[in-house]
């Protein structure tokens, strides 16, 4: 049986609907693989949450403490991702709220990220800073090491930061863990590392990667949680608009080409 166009043409609007729920509903594969990726270029990130962007920065040149941030807030990346970000609250009093910051040279904050780097801090007792005699060891200032989670709006392919514990030359090991949105968990690692003061961009990436978008938190912590906890910015594996949304648009747009053209064609064509 031969269709003319214009009969191709109804055919494909009358069904359009349906092959687009048809299309939206095919389950893709499942695969709940998940890897430990310890360097941002091999986690491949196409969105990123600067803390910067919050506008709350703390100066210790001229402290100003309205830009303290509640232990839990939201936030969006820059490709519009909404987010969650909850870090414990201590049982210390003497402990400030969490804080952004930018590291730099004295008499900005020394880190070991890269200088110039925004750093989401847990909060640290100031009441610490004692002065030193000269070759006496570093200080060991307490403060809030969480956990830091940060739980995605939309569940994503991975994501992962920089990060580091307010002591100086102490080994301690950092921990990553990944969950979907019923909670399950999908994976944990963990690293050992140093900090310091070098702004020498050294600290340690930890992220996690699936196979599928299936990454709804992540929680940070580490060995030492009495030390306070900080990452820089956190990279991410959005989801990119579904392929099949695509190729249903480009199928609407060319029937609508095919009906302006068909007006001028012979019905028997």
């Amino acid at each position: 049986m031969a269709f003319t166009i214009n009969q191709l043409f109804k055919l494909s609007i009358k069904y359009l609907p349906t092959i687009a729920a048809i299309i939206t509903v095919i389950p893709l594969p499942v695969k709940a693989a998940t890897f430990f990726v310890t360097e941002r270029a091999a986690l491949g990130g196409n969105d990123e949450v600067n803390w910067g962007s919050l506008g709350k920065v703390f100066n210790p040149s001229a402290p100003d403490f309205s830009v303290f941030l509640p232990n839990s807030f939201s936030a969006t990346s820059q490709g519009g991702l909404e987010l969650d970000i909850n870090i414990a609250p201590t049982n210390n009093p003497q402990i400030t709220p969490p804080y952004i910051f930018q590291t730099l040279p004295p008499p900005g904050i020394r880190t070991n990220f890269a200088q110039g780097d925004f750093i989401f801090f847990g909060g640290i007792d100031p009441t610490g800073f004692k002065p030193l005699p000269p070759g006496a060891p570093d200080p060991r200032t307490q403060g809030n090491g969480g956990p830091l989670s940060i739980s995605f709006a939309q569940p994503v392919f991975g994501a992962g930061t920089q990060i580091a514990i307010d002591i100086s030359n102490l080994e301690v090991e950092t921990f990553i863990t990944a969950f979907d949105n019923a909670n399950n968990l999908l994976g944990s690692f963990s690293s050992l590392s140093t900090s310091s003061l070098a702004l020498d961009n050294s600290a340690v990436f930890l992220g996690i990667r699936s196979d599928t978008p299936n990454i709804s938190r992540l929680v940070f912590n580490s060995s030492s949680p009495q030390y306070a906890l900080a990452i820089n910015q956190v990279s991410v594996i959005a989801v990119p608009e579904p392929t099949f949304t695509l190729a249903i648009l480009a199928f609407g747009v060319s029937c609508a080409v095919l009906k302006r053209r068909q007006r001028t064609w012979p019905n028997n064509y």
